[in-house]
């Protein structure tokens, strides 16, 4: 059977800056658990997939009632962990949701699938937030987007883009999940990596230099990725503010 809507998490144990990563608890929960979690109240998608390469990932998830899948270890990306996991289940459209990203949800995931439901052209939709912290403005590791008036992207970056030139300047990063057109995400994920690609390390980058639309659709909140230890302090102290 087809799916309609398949969300794939990848998983991957091995971190740079935060070894063990999903595993790490946050306010007594499993940080992969919070993801999952967060996905399967989405009454838009079908079916939650872990994609992970760790035997100690995919025990935690199957013991939370989830679904894990096993990928080879020497896949390079999380993008690719998706491709290969949607490869063997048949959908329509497929989520790529990080497995850092615990504040994931409903209002983030449903207008991405809206998008690609509303025009058959959209192959590829993804979140942008305008940015109100300035100390992200110049933050590598924040992906900036500029888009067009119709909400196409124009082009990603790790540095501030548009440039400063004047105090009217606005910036937008990326956040939270990708929304593929399935048959979209195999073809992408069969195709050489792109010289901005390669550049700048964004895959988005690999879309745009083919010649294909990225939808960009406005977040309606934002969120907070775990990527280092301080990370994980402002969320533990985020989750402590929502319960007060």
């Amino acid at each position: 059977m087809t799916l309609e809507t398949l969300a794939v998490i990848p998983a991957r144990f091995a971190s740079t800056r935060l070894p063990g990563k999903p595993l790490i608890e946050i306010g007594g929960v499993p940080l992969i658990l919070r993801v999952l979690r967060g996905v399967k109240k989405c009454s838009c998608v079908d079916r939650v997939i872990v994609a992970t390469d760790d035997e100690r990932i995919a025990s935690l998830v199957e013991a939370d009632g989830g679904t894990a899948m096993l990928t080879p270890e020497d896949l390079p990306s999380g993008g690719d962990r998706v491709a290969w996991a949607a490869a063997r289940v048949p959908s329509r459209f497929v989520l790529n949701v990080q497995g850092d990203d615990p504040l994931v949800g409903p209002d983030m995931i449903e207008p991405l699938v809206s998008a690609l439901k509303a025009d058959a052209q959209t192959r590829l939709a993804l979140l942008v937030k305008k940015i109100v912290r300035p100390e992200e403005v110049k933050d590598p590791n924040i992906v900036k987007a500029v888009f067009d008036k119709k909400g196409r992207a124009l082009y990603f970056s790790r540095s501030p883009i548009p440039h400063p030139r004047s105090s009217s300047a606005v910036w937008y990063k990326h956040i939270g999940p990708y929304a593929w057109q399935r048959d979209f995400l195999l073809e992408f994920s069969s195709l050489p990596q792109t010289p901005l690609e390669q550049a700048e390390s964004l895959e988005m980058l690999r879309v745009l230099e083919r010649g294909h639309a990225i939808r960009c659709v406005p977040a309606p909140r934002d969120t907070i990725e775990i990527d280092t230890p301080d990370d994980v302090k402002r969320l533990e102290a985020f989750l402590a503010g929502t319960k007060s």
